[in-house]
């Protein structure tokens, strides 16, 4: 059984920092492409960044570059989300979602799991 879990949202600050973390299982993590994903409350899904399968290439969202960074333990089976000065704009749902491929994509009907996502609250 495939699962996506996603860990480490929550509440901070303007200008503060979360790392996210989602920890698959019931496939072959380092087959797949896996990405970030976000949906804020009455907007579309909006992808964040995305890593080829070994995490020698990476993609960001415009809004995403020069704060967040993507990355991913393919022993531990484990993708993260390091996020740096975050702004209320960043307030969202964020999932993780393994792609259908090795190479990654920025639209969400190319990766065909999806974890629950965790909430990421940026206020002051």
């Amino acid at each position: 059984q495939v699962q996506l879990v996603e860990t480490g949202g929550g509440l901070v600050q303007p200008g503060g920092s979360l790392r996210l973390s989602c920890a698959a299982s019931g496939f072959t993590f380092s087959n797949h492409a896996m990405g970030w994903f976000r949906q804020a409350p009455g907007k579309e899904r909006q992808f964040v960044a995305a890593s080829t399968r070994g995490g020698g290439f990476l993609l960001y969202a415009d809004s995403a570059k020069g704060r967040f960074t993507i990355s991913r333990d393919n022993i531990k089976s484990t993708l993260y989300l390091e996020m740096n000065n975050l702004k209320p704009e960043d307030t969202a749902v964020y999932y993780c979602a393994a792609h259908t491929a090795s190479l990654p994509t920025m639209e969400d009907y190319d990766y065909n799991y999806w974890g629950q996502g965790t909430q990421v609250t940026v206020s002051s």
